[in-house]
């Protein structure tokens, strides 16, 4: 179940990412709406997964994921440039991500 909670959270953080994108400072409604919404859903997940994953894998897995996802969508959904770098970069992420479960992450 902890796993789905932080599952949950990257979703989460990935939509209000993207809804923050379309906020324009904050200016429009419900892009606004949906990024505190989101965020505060994702953090609520997060403090769940908490109680059975170690704090230094679950954050690295919400945070390394959630950027891996998030460029890919930035890539995909607006267009962004997918260069060497950023797939290189993202690379590392989730190398990273994957040396700390090996690390043994649950207890």
């Amino acid at each position: 179940m902890p796993v789905l909670f932080l599952a949950g959270a990257i979703v989460c953080e990935v939509v209000a990412t993207l809804c923050l994108r379309f906020t324009e400072g904050f200016t429009r409604l419900w892009p606004s709406v949906g990024t505190v919404a989101g965020y505060g859903v994702a953090f609520v997940l997060l403090a769940q997964a908490l109680k059975t994953i170690d704090l230094g894998v679950a954050y690295a897995v919400w945070a390394g994921l959630g950027t891996a996802l998030i460029t890919t969508v930035g890539i995909i959904a607006l267009g962004e440039p997918a260069t060497a770098w950023k797939f290189a970069g993202t690379a590392l992420i989730i190398c990273g991500v994957i040396a700390l479960n090996l690390s043994g992450g649950a207890h």
